[in-house]
């Protein structure tokens, strides 16, 4: 992988990553129509270590009073059914089902689901549905009002992320919707609720890949971090800001088009199901 290439990899996951678009589809649709070959599952999961790190100095203070709540409730100090503290476990619980999942069926995130067909069907598929939920969607129930079963809940429906083209925050905000939740507690909620799975998955293709024979472009790997660092962190107040006051109609159109274009390129020969990696 080339610095440009890295460049434009690093810019798409800042923006894609926190908008309900999926950024592993443009990763590899990107990443095949700029340099031929698929940047793979490590690249895109090492890259969102850039954009969860973003996430964590956002939502530093929130983290640091869930953090702290949940281990003085876990100690006594606090009752335990403490909002922050409930917070904190509901996070744990809910982190559960894609880390089971993650690792049971890694061969096929890796290899099998990158595949551009499956990804236009769950572009195109998951935004229809995102678009029917949010406009029946009551948008009424604030984040201190979810149960654990609802947290448990939408931790499965994040684990559809594992599928590119589904959305890891579209998946979590549309499952938070379907509930009742307002548009800004979901959101809020599957930022938080990403920042195990993904620092977890991160830091283990970290590791995976440091053992490789063949030694990784660490240094345009770099650049896509930081760079997805700084957009992701502007997106993230961005979006908070345009989903207290707006639809998501405009992602689920753009998911339609994307989906399209998508099918077009590969039956034109343009784009291949399957790039190397």
């Amino acid at each position: 992988m080339g610095w440009l290439e890295a460049l434009v990899l690093g810019i798409v996951q800042g923006l894609t990553e926190f908008l309900p678009i999926s950024s592993s589809a443009h990763q590899s649709i990107i990443g095949q129509a700029f340099g031929g070959s698929d940047p793979g599952s490590a690249f895109t999961a090492i890259t969102q270590l850039g954009t969860e790190s973003a996430v964590i100095i956002f939502f530093r203070k929130d983290i640091w009073l869930i953090i702290k709540s949940w281990t003085l409730a876990l100690i006594g100090k606090l009752p335990r059914n403490d909002p922050e503290a409930r917070l904190g476990w509901l996070v744990i619980i809910g982190s559960i089902p894609i880390v089971v999942l993650g690792l049971v069926f890694q061969d096929a995130i890796d290899h099998g689901l990158r595949n551009l067909w499956t990804t236009a069907a769950m572009l195109a598929g998951f935004g229809i549905i995102i678009g029917v939920i949010d406009r029946l969607a009551l948008n009424a129930r604030p984040l201190e009002s979810l149960t654990w079963r609802h947290g448990l809940f939408l931790g499965l429906v994040q684990s559809l992320a594992l599928i590119p083209g589904v959305s890891r925050s579209g998946a979590t905000i549309a499952g938070g919707l379907a509930l009742g939740y307002q548009r800004v507690a979901a959101a809020k909620y599957s930022f938080l609720l990403a920042i195990p799975a993904v620092v977890g998955s991160g830091l283990f293709k970290l590791a995976d890949i440091s053992s490789d024979p063949a030694p990784p472009a660490w240094g345009p790997i770099a650049l896509a971090t930081v760079i997805s660092f700084g957009i992701g962190y502007a997106v993230i107040a961005w979006l908070l800001r345009y989903v207290s006051t707006h639809t998501f109609l405009p992602f689920v159109i753009y998911r339609l088009a994307l989906a399209a274009l998508v099918v077009v390129l590969l039956l034109t020969g343009v784009l291949s199901p399957l790039a190397p990696m």
